[in-house]
């Protein structure tokens, strides 16, 4: 069988296992094994752009899941919960910079992990890299260990929930708090329930607002570039949504299709974060990395659960 065949052959099968994740039967951490399981396999077509073309249709679905959102809902839950998203935001960034120096790691690499766990994983990473001028190796080895920690999430978060016995909103804020990506939060909490994931999302999308000031005193911090500063477009259209759906109800058949089609894409957006997934990416993260990132977030996730419960 000659390179092209077998190219084409890849592409079918990625093609086919991608539109399987689209069917309400595949859930998303099966859609994350699906894709890890192809790579590993060296099934994932090499020429695919999976990192850009999953941020695009991330923030698409996203954008999508706030047709579903009531607005009273989503500035009531947002408020009710400000205190835990600014405290967790501060306490992650504080103890990421004392267990950096402790550990005699890397500032900016350390800086990065924290920001990630901090707000909404490589989502902060994109943001606050060229805002402290980091490598690409810096930059490369904070996503892999979000990365790696986000995966085990999407497993670990719905079984705890499940044997702590939370509450749908309960749940909702702490997947929120403690898991790091908005793919693997709304993944963790659809698995669990309709409200958890509304909940989630709402909470998850305000902690990520936290993006700009973030990037802004990590550049003064770090003596980086304010102007390189990127800026998370998609929470703005994902409140635009919410306002859409809220203010035209007449269209509330359609908005709960879109609604409906984001949840999908999601999973569908799990299956591509699987398919990058590779072991020479996880052997990359190291010990030192792994261990700050593993630290923060054992320290994010039981703080924030006592919390909740208690």
């Amino acid at each position: 069988m000659n390179t092209k065949t077998q190219n084409k052959i890849h592409v079918a099968i990625f093609v086919i296992t991608g539109f399987l994740c689209l069917l309400p039967q595949i859930s998303s951490p099966i859609a994350l094994v699906l894709g890890f399981t192809l790579a590993s396999l060296g099934l994932v077509p090499a020429h695919l752009d999976l990192a850009t073309l999953t941020k695009k249709l991330l923030s698409y679905s996203i954008i999508g899941l706030g047709f579903g959102i009531h607005l009273q809902t989503a500035i009531s839950v947002s408020l009710a919960n400000l205190p835990l998203i600014l405290g967790s935001i501060v306490f992650t960034l504080i103890l990421g910079a004392v267990l950096t120096k402790a550990l005699k790691f890397d500032t900016k690499t350390g800086h990065l992990i924290s920001a990630g766990t901090a707000i909404c994983g490589g989502s902060a990473i994109a943001a606050v890299s060229p805002a402290i001028n980091a490598k690409s190796d810096q930059t490369a080895i904070a996503l892999a260990t979000i990365f790696i920690l986000n995966s085990i999430a999407l497993f670990l978060f719905p079984t705890l929930g499940h044997l702590l016995s939370m509450s749908q909103y309960d749940f909702g804020v702490w997947s929120a708090i403690a898991i790091h990506d908005t793919s693997s939060v709304v993944g963790a909490a659809s698995a669990y329930g309709e409200e958890a994931l509304v909940t989630a999302t709402t909470i998850k999308l305000a902690r990520a607002l936290w993006i700009i000031p973030i990037a802004l005193i990590s550049a003064i911090i770090f003596g980086g570039d304010k102007k390189r500063i990127t800026i998370p477009y998609f929470i703005g259209f994902y409140c635009l949504a919410i306002a859409i759906a809220h203010f035209f109800p007449q269209g509330e058949a359609a908005f709960e299709v879109i609604f409906a089609l984001s949840k999908r894409v999601l999973v569908l957006c799990l299956f591509l974060i699987g398919a990058g997934i590779t072991v020479k990416k996880m052997r990359a993260a190291g010990v030192k990395p792994l261990a700050l990132g593993v630290i923060l977030w054992l320290a994010i996730g039981v703080s924030s659960l006592l919390y909740i419960l208690l």
